[in-house]
């Protein structure tokens, strides 16, 4: 997917949405017990409910390689439907590798060519080498994490503004159509100091909604003149209902947040 492909979609779609994937056996709603396959059930109904306001899914592949073989076909089969019924949507492995040489080369083969996702999140602690076999493929993304949006982040990424420098080098390792940077809604303000970096690349922005970012806030630090953001909600969306009406309760929790960002687009 290119950048005028998604810039374009958020301008149809009015929205910047990304919906976060991540379901757990333990708070999938009881209409699904006996489901052979109850992850990708339970995804392809969030899809479904969600499609028409969100420009990207984010599964985090985590809750689905904690289940091994089982888990792992479910996200196959969760990324396979989305490319097969919704190919103008991104899909964003949040996977966080950031491994070196052949080995980061096996996992952006694993997640570009066996699985057809569009972008991966990437560590770049090892520097370059963790980031460019991503960057190889034609039309697919580097999400490359720079100010995360969880409490400990303090305890590198922001000590001597760390994660400044990180977004710094990493520039010049990419370009706007093929890297995003990851900038928690949990530190609004500093969205700001991000622009002044990157300002025409997209930002990956989690935290809004459970976390208790704030859309309002994102879109007054972050946005800039394409939209730039892909702003994620997870649990708020795909928890919106433990109950057989969580599909409909998902698209009114999209519909509401797709709503907050209609600034952006005035």
């Amino acid at each position: 997917m290119t950048a005028r492909e998604l810039s374009a979609q958020m301008q149809t779609k009015r929205s910047c949405l990304c919906v976060g994937l991540d379901p757990d056996l333990d708070r999938l709603p009881s209409v699904l017990d006996g489901e052979s396959y109850p992850l990708f059930i339970f995804n392809r109904e969030i899809i479904d409910a969600t499609a028409q306001y969100a420009v990207c899914y984010k599964p985090n592949t985590a809750f689905y390689e904690c289940y091994g073989s089982w888990g792992w076909q479910q996200l196959e089969m969760t990324v396979g439907y989305i490319k097969e019924h919704y190919p103008e949507i991104m899909v964003i492995a949040d996977a966080k590798r950031g491994d070196i040489g052949n080995t980061a080369g096996r996992y952006a083969r694993a997640f570009f060519e066996n699985m057809p996702c569009d972008a991966v999140t990437v560590a770049p602690y090892m520097g370059r080498d963790s980031v460019d076999a991503f960057l190889a493929y034609k039309d697919k993304w580097a999400v490359v994490l720079g100010l995360t949006s969880n409490a400990s982040a303090a305890d590198f990424e922001l000590q001597g503004d760390l994660y400044k420098r990180v977004i710094s080098c990493a520039m010049q390792w990419g370009t706007a159509d093929n890297m995003m940077f990851v900038a928690g809604a949990t530190r609004p303000e500093l969205l700001a100091d991000i622009r002044e970096i990157c300002p025409d690349h997209f930002l990956l922005v989690p935290g809004v909604g459970a976390q208790g970012g704030s859309v309002e806030q994102v879109v007054r630090y972050g946005r800039n003149s394409r939209c730039g953001l892909l702003i994620n909600s997870s649990r708020g969306i795909i928890y919106a209902s433990r109950g057989g009406d969580f599909a409909i309760a998902a698209a009114r929790a999209a519909e509401a947040l797709t709503g907050q960002m209609q600034s952006i687009f005035i």
